[in-house]
């Protein structure tokens, strides 16, 4: 069982999300904190999951009159996955909505494919991939059971376009993208839907601080761009409202992408 701590009393009424309940998994910081706060904004109840200290997300969504649940979650490992995702139905009946953030992403060095090895390969495919596919396992046959889930992965606009020095992170995105597909056919006709979400370059947190991303790097990502500026977290929101809400019930299988216009497909 995982650890768990609690956060905040009541959610506001009339909100979009209101009654639901979502697991962010990677929300300690970055885009998953921002993640877990507009879920929770939006109504829901948030399972805030990560490996490392998850209080200060769930404190600001206590900030906002939210109710968080925090949870030590190693998507790596089924028995933590399975945890958390029993303790969300332990404390609030089950999950509605299931956002696979957790990622080796922007922590990582640009390194050409033939100087990859091996282990840091299989540990990006480890997170990247399986643990999305544990979450999803884990939490299928509880949206099974009420007859609707909202499932949403991140993928990357990297899957689409390439990208060179992040074969192995690349990779993983495109596994995720065809992971999404797989998912949506087998468990669309018990009501839930699969999507990913497919961001571009974002001025997160960790972004900002890996010296691999260079000015003359992230200046060109921005000339691909049909809206020429700096992607921020605030710019995924919307589209991740859209994919967790009522409004996209008819959408599934499908990988949005959130760049401005750099990959359009």
């Amino acid at each position: 069982m995982a650890n768990t701590q609690m956060s905040g009393q009541g959610v506001p009424a009339g909100e979009v999300l209101a009654g639901k309940v979502a697991i962010v998994t990677g929300a300690a910081q970055g885009l998953g904190a921002g993640f877990a706060l507009t879920l929770a904004k939006a109504g829901a109840r948030v399972v805030v999951g990560d490996l490392s200290d998850v209080s200060a997300t769930c404190a600001a969504i206590a900030e906002t009159g939210g109710e968080s649940l925090g949870a030590r979650l190693d998507v790596t490992d089924p028995a933590s996955v399975r945890g958390a995702v029993e303790a969300a139905r332990a404390r609030f009946g089950g999950v509605d909505i299931l956002v696979n953030n957790a990622a080796i992403s922007g922590q990582l060095q640009l390194t050409p494919l033939t100087e990859l090895n091996s282990a840091d390969w299989d540990r990006v495919m480890a997170v990247n991939v399986r643990g999305v596919f544990e979450c999803i396992k884990a939490v299928a046959p509880l949206m099974q059971e009420r007859g609707y889930g909202k499932i949403i992965n991140l993928a990357s606009g990297t899957a689409i376009k390439g990208s060179p020095g992040l074969a192995h992170y690349v990779a993983s995105k495109g596994a995720v993208i065809s992971l999404t597909r797989a998912a949506a056919r087998e468990l669309g006709a018990q009501g839930v839907r699969v999507n990913a979400l497919a961001p571009g370059l974002t001025k997160s947190e960790t972004i900002i601080a890996n010296q691999s991303w260079t000015k003359e790097m992230v200046d060109n990502n921005i000339a691909s761009r049909a809206l020429k500026r700096e992607a921020t977290p605030a710019d995924l929101m919307g589209a991740l409202l859209f994919l967790a809400s009522p409004a996209s019930d008819f959408i599934t299988g499908q990988t949005l992408s959130a760049d401005g216009g750099s990959v359009m497909n």
